[in-house]
């Protein structure tokens, strides 16, 4: 039963975020989790636990109904808005997120970089 349900789950979390144009590694970072957790999670090979299901839920907006099999994902659940960069294509969420790795003083140098390529 318990590996029926996170096959169950993975197929219905992976169908949600392809759905949304989403990478693993986006979807990981929404819900704080490892990108490799989110893989073997998609992959049906664990079960989420009942926090990490939540979070799935909004991120991926969609019902815990949907998600657990017993329902159709048929009509979107309204969830808060996302941050502006998460309508962004995956190319620029990627270096969103290696922006928010750099230490101040890099952060600044590629400010600077920018700027002047934009110039």
């Amino acid at each position: 039963m318990e590996q029926r349900l996170a096959t169950i789950i993975g197929a219905s979390v992976r169908a949600a975020r392809q759905r949304l144009d989403l990478t693993q590694a986006d979807v990981a970072e929404r819900v704080g989790i490892a990108t490799e957790v989110y893989g073997r999670l998609e992959r049906g090979h664990m079960l989420p636990s009942v926090k990490t299901l939540r979070r799935l839920c909004l991120v991926l907006n969609c019902s815990s109904d949907v998600l657990l099999g017993v329902a159709s994902a048929e009509k979107p659940v309204a969830v808060a808005e996302d941050p502006p960069e998460y309508g962004e294509r995956p190319e620029v969420r990627r270096v969103i997120r290696a922006l928010r790795r750099l230490e101040p003083a890099q952060l600044r140098l590629i400010t600077q970089v920018a700027g002047a390529i934009h110039r």
